[in-house]
């Protein structure tokens, strides 16, 4: 988000991209060397917006002649204040008519699992959640919709044998294991593909916040 206010998010979402080519994990590292990380405050090269619908928030950053710069941290009652704040007033422009592509708010039910194949070594992570009356399952037999927060993805490794396994999470084990007291979902959508844009998790974000170490060799 940037500190331009917007009616609907509280705050502008914007969505960093490259002028060609997909954003690197070079690109989001600092000159110190540290990747950025959710809630840090950070300084982009902005150069100008290239919405293509429904991702109206894309702009294109310069990566090269600028690196980002971490300014400062969100922690503790000040993030759990910027949460709260911020809960987007009609996620169903991005979750049902697909006007934008980014949207915050609290689920009123989720649960969730994370499953690592023995075999092939893929990982994957899912949350489902209710909104109001309707009920966000994803696509395969009610798992739920894809989460690529990073950080969340470390947790769900850390909490499954190397071998392989699988576990599968209510609201209750979510909050009994993390200590948490309250739980925002951040949910984008995909890129066109097979014809749709699919909603997916791209942040789960917890108060108090919950601790887990990215492995950026084994995301």
């Amino acid at each position: 988000m940037t500190t331009e206010p917007d009616p609907v998010t509280g705050l502008r979402w914007i969505r960093p991209i490259r002028e060609h080519g997909h954003v690197l994990l070079g690109d989001v590292t600092t000159p110190t060397g540290r990747v950025l990380e959710t809630f840090d405050v950070v300084q982009l090269s902005l150069l100008r917006p290239r919405p293509a619908p429904p991702h109206a928030e894309d702009w294109i950053v310069d990566f090269t002649h600028a690196r980002p710069r971490v300014l400062r941290r969100l922690e503790g009652d000040r993030r759990a204040a910027f949460l709260a704040r911020h809960v987007d007033a009609d996620p169903c422009q991005v979750l049902e008519r697909h006007d934008r592509s980014l949207c915050l708010f609290r689920p009123d039910r989720i649960w969730g699992s994370f499953r690592l194949d023995r075999y092939t070594g893929r990982f994957d992570a899912n949350l489902g959640f209710t909104l109001g009356p309707r009920r966000y399952a994803g696509t395969h037999a009610g798992a739920g919709l894809p989460v690529t927060d990073l950080k969340w993805r470390a947790l769900g490794r850390s909490w499954l044998p190397p071998g392989g396994g699988g576990i599968d999470l209510d609201r209750g084990d979510l909050e009994a294991r993390l200590g948490v007291e309250h739980l925002y979902l951040a949910v984008g959508l995909t890129r066109n593909f097979r014809g749709a844009c699919w909603p997916i998790v791209v942040g789960v974000h917890t108060v108090p916040d919950y601790q887990a170490e990215i492995d950026y060799d084994n995301l």
